[in-house]
């Protein structure tokens, strides 16, 4: 069963057993400190492990007084005027620590040595790009079944990718015939300018041609063109290519989310990237 988007006052958060976890999406400046509490009670409730939060610069120090610390930042990720941090509090021993560190920073050291490589910009011939619209939701979730045994959101149910869709998201493809052959999407927030770069998948049998790379390079071109400052991702830590992709392309790495997301039965542990695309591209 999916965690589920709720809300607290007029802050967002998504929470469940899947996940083991409370993630505030959105923190409310009127709910802020009162939901603190709110917090801990529910975690308390639902005998969660962990709470993730990403938290304004104005926050950070009350989120601190109450047991949280900093796992990664973005500088001026609200309105290039407002730095942002991912703060984590654990209730268990075991959530907190980190499995494999020293793999992990492995990963990082391969994929800085990346950082000044850039991808392909072509595209082999008989692949071509088209944003999605919503006459391809149900080959997009097939796409995301095929590719994702679970995932810590429904992508895998066609009515979800409708929803996002008409709300704050765009998907971008690439295809051979009218066959999706590759995915990624962008989760926009449009007032604050700023961007998740999320749910990249290729087919098993269309690994190897540079898909992802292509496609980010096309989501930053959309982005530019709509205002957006800051482009970020949450990658697996354990995931060499995702990481060297988004170092490839000239990304940040700031910080390490522990055993965050629950990714086929086992807690993984995210690195966060970004790049600030309005002084890159234009």
């Amino acid at each position: 069963m999916n965690d589920a988007i709720e809300t607290i006052g007029s802050s967002i958060l998504h929470h469940g057993k899947y996940n083991d976890r409370i993630y505030l999406l959105k923190l409310s400046r009127h709910d802020f400190p009162g939901i603190l509490d709110e917090l801990d009670e529910l975690a308390s409730k639902e005998k969660y492990s962990k709470i993730i939060a990403k938290v304004p610069s104005y926050a950070k120090d009350g989120f601190t007084e109450y047991g949280y610390s900093v796992e990664a930042s973005i500088p001026g990720f609200y309105n290039a005027n407002e730095d942002v941090y991912f703060m984590g509090k654990y209730f268990t021993v075991s959530r907190r620590q980190s499995c494999d560190p020293e793999k992990i920073r492995e990963i990082l050291n391969a994929a800085a040595a990346k950082s000044d490589e850039r991808g392909a910009s072509e595209l082999p011939t008989r692949f071509y790009y088209k944003k999605c619209d919503t006459s391809d939701i149900h080959q997009i979730a097939e796409v995301y079944r095929t590719v994702f045994e679970t995932y810590p959101f429904p992508i895998h149910d066609p009515e979800y990718i409708r929803k996002t869709m008409d709300e704050n998201f765009i998907y971008f493809s690439i295809r051979e015939n009218n066959k999706i052959v590759a995915l990624a999407s962008t989760e926009m927030d449009v007032v604050s300018q700023n961007v998740e770069m999320t749910d990249f998948a290729t087919l098993p049998e269309y690994q190897g041609f540079g898909f992802a790379v292509y496609l980010l390079q096309k989501m930053e071109n959309e982005m530019h063109k709509r205002n957006i400052r800051t482009a970020y991702t949450i990658a697996r830590a354990f995931s060499c290519g995702i990481n060297m992709i988004f170092a490839k392309m000239g990304y940040r790495y700031s910080g390490t989310l522990v055993n965050n997301t629950n990714i086929s039965g086992n807690f993984e542990s995210m690195n966060v990237w970004y790049k600030v695309i309005s002084l890159v591209i234009g």
